[in-house]
């Protein structure tokens, strides 16, 4: 009996000697660029501007050519990338100022008092992607901008899912490239830079065409240079335990601003140009182009600078790498998107890109990078920012909570059957207030519902005009009824009386 007892004992012991090792849970690195058009990335076929680190990482995994932003502007895209919820059900819909705290729209002002920095913000018990990561045993941390909540508010990043924050909390603070503070984590960082309001034009009788007359835009301390040495430091400092990075970089946002010398060759490679000088906001630039094509540019440096340290660590197969961006290309402050063709193949410039649910509003680019597990590809499934909570709940063993509207992609990413949205939905109470749903290769949508009470439904034949020119909705009755109900289903009044369109029911 001894000896039968013993050799139970020992295979016991053998069996937890080969067992296999558990996967070691992926680091997740999603990068979210800043009104980067979908044209504007070398493998989207752009010319003028150079994105060899983006072209390159896109080569090593699946590029996604109908990925879609959950909003046309900044802070809904990233609620809805956060939360999982579309539009029709998120808190935050709009760039929402709370403009009853006070004076918020004075720059100064705000710079000085946080009570008036920041924007609307979203309660601290929201269930966000970065709280579930964090339950996943993830450390959980968010450079770059955050815009969903302000710095004396609940809505801060480390009331929501972060271990670690630092950048602009405020959309409206990071309208000047050379900020005099950012913070980190609770506490307000002071920069070696002068403050400098955004729309500040040239002195008068400044000479345009002198670089001297724009010497106060260009200070010490480039913010997204400060963020990027932070990002590359957390990646370090969590090397060795699963970690989320959300890189939420303010590039290539306007203002036109990036240290000089980032942009000398492609001064020389544009040659002269019409100095922009600061009439459409912002601040005023002596090459505008050059400068535009430069803070891409540095963003693409930066990406690659950010898998070049995960390859030095030898983090490489161990993590997932997402490169995206929150909406359309701008039209405003000195860019010029017919120059670049930044939209392309879609609808360039104002009303059809940023602030807009037309295709240049809201389809942006989109690479997902997993050497070993995700195969060099290009996938026309059609995802969009709502789909990433439950794609990244699957990919880490977490459930996926039943009130999220996204459908987790991760069987395309691995190459398995992929289950297909019926339709994907929008809703954007600003710039008139506007509805979208994309069904298959129909887009039906809604303009000026809140500035007309406009309840019309433009409809679009993607397959055959992807400029949507030609709207089809009265020789198709049919589809226009069933998508009124399904705008009608997927818009539920919102908490924030902001954000209501009356002509909806609000």
């Amino acid at each position: 009996m001894k000896n039968l007892l013993l050799l139970v004992i020992c295979g016991i012991c053998i069996a937890c000697d080969t067992k296999e090792p558990e996967v070691q849970s992926p680091n997740v690195i999603l990068i979210l660029a800043d009104d980067l058009g979908y044209g504007e990335v070398g493998y989207q076929g752009q010319k003028k501007i150079k994105t060899p680190n983006i072209d390159a990482l896109s080569e090593t995994g699946m590029v996604f050519t109908n990925h879609y932003s959950g909003a046309p502007v900044c802070a809904p895209a990233r609620c809805v990338l956060l939360t999982g919820k579309h539009m029709g059900h998120a808190y935050i819909r709009g760039n929402d100022a709370m403009k009853e705290r006070g004076d918020v729209w004075d720059y100064a002002k705000a710079a000085a008092d946080p009570n008036l920095e920041g924007q609307r913000n979203i309660p601290a018990n929201t269930e966000t992607l970065s709280k579930m990561l964090q339950k996943a045993g993830y450390k959980t941390g968010i450079v770059g901008k955050w815009g969903l909540g302000g710095p004396m508010t609940e809505g801060i990043p480390t009331n929501l899912g972060f271990d670690y924050f630092y950048g602009y909390n405020c959309q409206r603070q990071a309208h000047n490239l050379y900020p005099n503070h950012l913070w980190e984590n609770e506490e307000k960082i002071l920069l070696d830079n002068e403050l400098v309001v955004p729309a500040t034009k040239l002195e008068p009788g400044a000479d345009p065409n002198d670089p001297a007359s724009y010497a106060k835009y260009e200070q010490k301390d480039y913010a997204p240079d400060l963020m990027h040495e932070k990002a590359l430091s957390f990646i370090q400092e969590n090397k060795d335990e699963p970690f989320f990075l959300y890189y939420a970089s303010p590039l290539p946002h306007v203002p036109l601003q990036i240290p000089s010398e980032d942009r000398e060759s492609y001064i020389a490679e544009f040659g002269t140009e019409e100095p922009y000088d600061g009439s459409k906001g912002y601040f005023p630039n002596q090459y505008p182009n050059a400068t535009y094509a430069a803070m891409i540019s540095k963003l693409d440096q930066q990406i690659g600078e950010v898998r070049a340290r995960v390859k030095e660590l030898g983090l490489e197969e161990n993590t997932i790498i997402i490169v995206t961006s929150d909406n359309g290309p701008t039209y405003a402050g000195g860019v010029d998107s017919e120059y670049f063709e930044s939209s392309t193949p879609f609808a360039n410039g104002f009303g059809r890109t940023k602030g807009f649910l037309y295709e240049g509003g809201i389809r942006v680019p989109m690479l997902v990078s997993w050497p070993g597990k995700i195969t060099q590809s290009t996938s026309d499934h059609i995802s969009v920012f709502y789909d990433i909570f439950p794609t990244l709940a699957e990919l880490v063993g977490m459930p996926v909570p039943e009130e999220l509207d996204g459908k987790s992609f991760l069987p395309e990413l691995m190459g398995e059957a992929q289950e297909k949205h019926d339709y994907l939905y929008w809703e954007f109470p600003e710039t008139g207030g506007q509805q979208a749903v994309r069904m298959g290769k129909w887009k039906a949508v809604r303009q000026n519902i809140k500035k007309e009470n406009n309840l019309e439904i433009e409809l679009y034949d993607l397959s055959n005009d992807i400029l949507e020119q030609n709207n089809l909705a009265a020789e198709h009755p049919d589809l226009i009824k069933e998508f009124e109900e399904i705008m009608a289903k997927e818009h539920e009044a919102p908490e924030v009386s902001t954000f209501r369109m009356p002509a909806l029911g609000d």
